[in-house]
């Protein structure tokens, strides 16, 4: 069973370690930031730093799968609890 939280962690259900709403907005705007300059790099010859940009946005996209497990695991353990951006 995944937990909302690690073990050990430093914050509680009522005060959370991560603030798992806002990491998912910024993780979105890092996958969709990498992909467009990818994009252009790629046009511009420049293969090192699209290739640069195109792994960012694997490390983005690895990141959103992570903070969608932990809030879903934040779901199960707090029904019908609805979070803010901050929380």
């Amino acid at each position: 069973m995944t937990r909302s939280q690690p073990r050990r962690a430093r914050g509680t259900v009522g005060h959370a370690y991560s603030a798992l709403n806002l990491r998912l907005a910024l993780a979105s705007f890092g996958l969709v930031t990498m992909v467009v300059f990818a994009v252009l790099a790629f046009r511009a010859d420049l293969a090192w730093l699209g290739i640069v940009c195109a792994i960012l946005a694997v490390v983005a996209v690895v990141d959103l799968a992570v903070i969608q497990r932990r809030r879903a695991a934040r779901r199960r353990e707090e029904p019908g609890v609805r979070h803010s951006l901050f929380e």
